[in-house]
């Protein structure tokens, strides 16, 4: 009986402990990072081009040790690889909460994204261990939607400091250390199968082979043509996805105040969460392509309703429309690149996915934070631009359907 039609249960040990190592990193991430554009511009005085920079650098960066770390996990583990990017990523956040400079800030960006790209594509593969194809989409959308209910923890929890310390921002950046240092501890829960070396498997196909110290390892495969196709045409798109960070500079350049910016990214990370399941079971009955397509016709309606909105609540609802692209495409994205290649090849499938991806953000965040303060200023040029070229690919995947996988 394949992978694809054995009826396994999807709800393994290890898709619960590592959506709750999610669920306690992402309140750690999200109780700072919708303050880090006001940290950066208003109490360090960075320029806002600074702030698409910033991010864009960091996720850059984290993509390209994504694609190291899924490959190199695929051959020497996988819990060793998640273990040290958590680590990392408590470490990232120290660092931003002692920082009195800018670049300080990039700095614990930096060590904070590396973290992310080391673990990344190492969890999504241990994730998938042990889990029929049929049953991806709801495995992805299950860690998805405990990863984002830590950022809507997080914010809430931002906020109760944020008034408890009379806005003082670094008291919330501390905070934030508390939960990503128990993420950390949670990791060691989780279990791997041992995986036979490369030479070992070829050995005992072939007792011929010979399995001394001289004998070379056999090269990995190469990828599927259909994984290296789906992971180029998800990175081509987000070349418009720039870091939701300068969303939250419009929010603030509208006129929110600190915590109006906190508690509506608590709600369009509600929305994120809430659509994130149903997404990734819907993927699993209906095609992959026409799924994340839903999710880039909420990133059009959402950036091009933001470049042009002129009220408060209507650009919040615009943002909880926004938070479909996110919940959808995230989980739908890394079911679909697992669903298309063996179990041995699905770090090195999601490091390259999600490296290429990763930076395309980087440009995103360079050249969206460079154009923020042209035409009307607050970003509208660079809205513009990705909501209509978001709806394009959107139209796209949909007349492609099934061909795609």
């Amino acid at each position: 009986m394949s992978e694809a039609t054995e009826k396994k249960p999807w709800l393994t040990r290890n898709v619960k402990v590592l959506s709750a190592v999610s669920l306690a990193q992402d309140a750690a991430s999200e109780m700072l990072y919708p303050l880090l554009p006001i940290l950066l511009t208003t109490t360090l005085g960075a320029p806002a081009a600074v702030v698409g920079i910033v991010e864009g650098i960091a996720e850059g960066v984290a993509a390209l040790i994504k694609y190291i770390s899924g490959r190199t996990s695929d051959r020497v583990g996988r819990k060793p690889a998640v273990a040290t990017g958590y680590g990392l990523a408590a470490l990232g956040k120290i660092i931003i909460a002692a920082a009195t400079i800018w670049p300080g800030v990039l700095a614990g960006r930096v060590v904070d994204r590396v973290g992310k790209g080391i673990r990344g594509a190492p969890r999504d593969a241990l994730l998938a261990d042990g889990v029929a194809t049929t049953s991806m989409g709801k495995v992805f959308g299950f860690h998805r939607a405990a990863d984002t209910l830590g950022a809507v923890i997080g914010p809430l929890i931002g906020l109760a400091v944020l008034a408890a310390a009379s806005g003082n921002i670094q008291v919330a950046l501390w905070v934030a250390v508390i939960p990503a240092l128990i993420s950390v501890a949670l990791v060691s829960l989780t279990v791997e199968k041992r995986r036979p070396k490369r030479r070992d498997v070829a050995s005992s196909a072939d007792p011929s082979v010979a399995t001394t110290a001289a004998t070379p390892r056999p090269k990995a495969p190469p990828l599927p043509p259909r994984v290296r196709l789906i992971a180029g045409l998800l990175a081509v798109i987000a070349l418009v996805n720039f870091p939701d960070a300068l969303l939250l500079l419009h929010l603030n350049e509208q006129g929110f105040s600190t915590m109006s910016v906190v508690a509506t990214y608590a709600l369009f990370n509600l929305a994120n969460a809430a659509i994130a399941f149903p997404a990734g079971a819907l993927s699993d009955r209906w095609p992959r392509a026409r799924v994340y397509a839903l999710g880039l016709i909420c990133f059009a309606i959402g950036y091009i309703g933001l470049a042009v909105a002129d009220t408060g609540w209507i650009s919040v609802l615009l943002l909880l429309v926004y938070g479909g692209f996110a919940g959808i495409t995230d989980g739908v994205g890394k079911a679909w690149i697992s669903s298309l290649c063996p179990p041995d090849q699905r770090g090195h499938a999601q490091g390259l996915m999600q490296g290429l991806t990763g930076g395309a953000i980087l440009l995103a965040g360079i050249w969206a934070g460079l154009a923020w303060t042209s035409g009307s200023g607050l970003g509208t040029v660079p809205m513009m631009i990705a909501g209509i070229v978001s709806a394009l690919a959107a139209i796209g995947l949909l007349m492609a359907g099934r061909r795609l996988g």
